[in-house]
């Protein structure tokens, strides 16, 4: 199975480094030296790492055969792939990969049948469950202990408590004015 697990941003020096935007949460595994990685689009790889540093919180890499700033700006927008067992799973014990959420059904704590998640959005503050109804309309639920309550693999379901307003249109308006003036 295949994870992408960066992308490549813009070229870093003269010598060939870019900046790398990490989407995994084991770079140190991931995008270690004398990682073998896919791309895409597939013509630009496979892109063996070299040398990988951190400057100024951000992480630079060079490949194999990339040796200067202009062939390092040619990879800019490449998404980087690792190629991982489909039984391996992540170390941490609240850890996902995404295929191991897509196509979970969605059920509220009652039981109440919400939708399946077709896709997992990854932004920098949150991760979010992109779940489509029943009826074809989707919903967004961000990825929070506070919402999802329990992802169960074995009964392919994840529990949530939404606020009102999340997943219908019950929302609580709450006002500090006073409404009898």
């Amino acid at each position: 199975m295949q994870l992408v697990v960066a992308r490549i941003g813009r070229a870093h020096g003269i010598k060939g480094e870019v900046t790398v935007e990490v989407r995994t949460d084991e770079p140190e595994l991931r995008l270690a030296p004398g990682a073998v990685l896919a791309t895409d689009p597939a013509t630009a790889g496979p892109l063996i790492i070299e040398t990988g540093r951190v400057h100024s919180g951000r992480l630079l890499l060079r490949f194999e055969g990339v040796n200067d700033r202009n062939a390092a700006e040619a990879l800019r927008n490449i998404l980087l792939i690792a190629e991982v067992d489909p039984e391996e799973l992540p170390e941490g014990e609240d850890e996902y990969y995404d295929h191991q959420l897509i196509d979970l059904d969605v059920v509220t704590e009652d039981g109440a049948a919400v939708g399946r998640i077709t896709e997992i959005s990854h932004l920098p503050s949150q991760d979010l469950f992109i779940v489509e109804r029943p009826d074809g309309s989707e919903v967004m639920i961000p990825f929070v202990e506070e919402i999802v309550t329990e992802i169960d693999l074995e009964e392919q379901r994840a529990v949530i408590a939404p606020p009102p307003g999340l997943i219908d249109d019950r929302a609580e308006v709450a006002s500090s004015r006073d409404d009898s003036a």
